[in-house]
């Protein structure tokens, strides 16, 4: 299974997620009886400005501090390669993206061999061709945009092929088999 690292990771977007709601706001990274600015419902979209010692400083909907602990997030922007194990042709990849952000994942290769994605949750992540820096080459279609839940075709050449699933607002869950022969 793949699923994302942690390393270096910069999270714009968290949602509250608060055992014992609401949520409180306080005016710094820390509990005082004298910084509660107020308080915030579970499922409320935080856009966050920096993280610090587990606390995250918030711009929306109001300003101010929430500890990191009560909420759900995820890395904004992430690659990571697959690969798959001893003789093995395939491998699961999972995640989640909370709020806008692109996860992408890089897969070697080679021309002829046929690729099939297999999604069981979230979009159809989009196919680019290696050494295409701009993204001008799309191999499924559309992606997210074709409705589709699974795609397979010959690659057209050898190197690092993008896997890349895009959220410009909530965000989703995604779970997808790539298999290549």
């Amino acid at each position: 299974m793949i699923t994302p690292s942690q390393d270096n990771c910069k999270i714009t977007t968290a949602i509250v997620s608060d055992p014992n709601p609401p949520a409180n706001v306080r005016s710094s990274p820390q509990v005082t009886a004298t910084n509660l600015l107020g308080t915030l419902s579970n499922g409320t979209f935080l856009t966050v400005t920096e993280e610090q010692n587990g606390w995250f400083k918030i711009n929306s909907p109001v300003e101010g501090w929430v500890a990191k602990s009560i909420t759900e997030s995820s890395c904004s922007e992430i690659t990571e390669r697959i690969n798959f194990s001893p003789n093995g042709t395939s491998a699961r990849v999972k995640g989640r993206i909370i709020g806008g952000g692109s996860h992408e994942y890089l897969l070697k290769a080679s021309a002829g061999q046929t690729l099939t994605l297999s999604v069981s949750e979230g979009a159809l992540p989009f196919v680019f061709i290696p050494n295409d820096p701009n993204r001008q080459t799309e191999l499924t279609g559309g992606g997210h945009y074709t409705g589709l839940d699974n795609w397979s075709g010959t690659l057209p050449t050898t190197g690092d092929y993008q896997i890349v699933l895009d959220s410009n607002f909530r965000g989703f869950t995604y779970e997808f088999l790539v298999e290549v022969k």
